[in-house]
């Protein structure tokens, strides 16, 4: 399905039968890779979307901003699934946490995994090495895609080629990476950890036991500001939780969505 969402085209899709919940993948990463935890959330009416200049999507007039993005998140949640508990992971958990406090009669109860609201200096650094690899030879940033995700996968049983090529089609020409990887790096400057005691829904934190790109420290920052936050631990699994442990990861997320206080 597609719907004119602002300046831009927005692609999703939508499966199950409930109340709603609305899912937000992360960087290099489209709608279709909630598919296998939409299958294990049948009971809600779950609403996946492809990020502006993702997927689908179309790109839009990007300006690279945390902002924008926390927009579009908005208003799909105003204009199609309506108030909803959201699930974000890695980049679109800041984007849930970001409407939540901005707007927190649309977000009901949020879910954040692989998520930081701060990037420090080694992340600054990667984010631009990516950024400059798109503008100056896509073929190079295709190359470090591939290490990349190797470096967010724990399972060694996983299939790395089929993995990356999933993430290289949801990347496109790489105009969706770029603007979101500017919005990531805006964090380094103006964290959004400040906004997080403004939040009043439940926020269920979910980390990899094994994640390098969004550790514990990345968690227990959120924890220590957060009025009323709870947090699980994926074992076995890096950044790419639901490539990892889709399962376990699945579950987690349901545990999380029940919880009551």
């Amino acid at each position: 399905m597609k719907i004119q969402l602002g300046d831009i085209e927005t692609a999703y899709n939508v499966y199950g039968e409930g109340p709603p919940l609305v899912l937000i993948h992360g960087l290099a990463e489209d709608k279709e890779s909630w598919s296998v935890i939409q299958q294990n959330l049948k009971n809600f009416r779950t609403y996946a979307y492809d990020l502006r200049g993702h997927g689908y999507s179309t790109l839009g007039s990007g300006e690279g901003t945390l902002e924008q993005l926390g927009r579009d998140l908005i208003s799909f949640l105003e204009k199609i699934s309506g108030p909803a508990k959201c699930v974000g992971y890695s980049l679109g958990g800041t984007l849930v946490l970001w409407a939540a406090a901005k707007r927190p009669e649309l977000v009901s109860a949020a879910v954040v995994a692989g998520t930081s609201t701060v990037v420090g200096k080694q992340a600054v650094g990667f984010f631009r090495e990516r950024i400059s690899m798109i503008q100056e030879d896509f073929s190079v940033f295709a190359t470090a895609l591939w290490k990349d995700t190797a470096l967010q996968i724990d399972n060694s049983a996983v299939d790395l080629e089929a993995v990356v090529a999933n993430r290289l089609k949801a990347v496109g020409n790489g105009g969706g990476y770029l603007n979101a990887a500017r919005a990531m790096l805006s964090l380094s400057e103006n964290p959004i950890t400040p906004l997080l005691p403004e939040i009043q829904c439940l926020v269920s934190v979910i980390s990899g036991e094994k994640d390098i790109f969004c550790p514990r420290k990345a968690a227990d920052i959120m924890l220590s500001k957060l009025s009323n936050g709870t947090y699980q631990e994926v074992a076995n699994a890096g950044h790419l939780l639901s490539i990892d442990q889709p399962e376990t990861y699945a579950n987690a997320i349901l545990s999380a969505l029940q919880r009551k206080n």
